[in-house]
């Protein structure tokens, strides 16, 4: 397997290996495929996937919040057990925030389960990246859900001053 990383929009094509990589990826909730042809085709300006030898090993998906078109919505990250610790997360959002098209998003917004601690890391350590500020309240309850579900924090980011790392 090579070791170059390569980001890019998902494509379709991508769409089967999104899935396989979310099954991966515990504890993230797995969307029906359905949903990852859609991010990879409809939301692919704000989702990205990262990839070793044309093998998808890191995904991102986010939508621009519905009336407040400056800020992303930041739905699921997952990196393939064999790339952690690459920063393969971490370039995969700069990859979105860097693109043209998304040059006005100045917020992210995202819900993480109260056990998912790596991604409660990842976003605070995004934050302090980028000199910003992160809150974070109670968004879904488990009564929200008709199934067995954590509770949902929403994590709000920003403003993220431009040109970090």
């Amino acid at each position: 397997m090579g070791t170059q990383i390569k980001l890019s929009e998902p494509k379709k094509s991508d769409g089967k290996e999104i899935f396989n990589l979310i099954n991966r990826c515990k504890p993230l909730d797995v969307n029906s495929e359905y949903l990852y042809l859609l991010q990879s085709t409809y939301f692919s300006k704000t989702c990205s996937v990262a990839k070793i030898d044309d093998k998808v090993i890191g995904f991102i998906s986010g939508y621009l919040v519905p009336n407040e078109n400056d800020t992303l919505f930041i739905w699921q990250v997952a990196v393939d057990e064999t790339a952690r610790g690459k920063s393969v997360a971490k370039n995969l959002l700069l990859e979105i925030l860097n693109r043209e098209c998304n040059k006005h998003i100045n917020y992210i917004h995202t819900t993480i389960s109260p056990s998912n601690k790596s991604s409660q890391r990842f976003f605070e350590k995004f934050a302090t990246n980028f000199e910003t500020k992160i809150e974070s309240s109670t968004f879904l309850e488990i009564e929200d859900f008709n199934s067995a579900h954590e509770e949902e924090v929403l994590y709000k980011i920003g403003p993220l001053k431009k040109g970090k790392k």
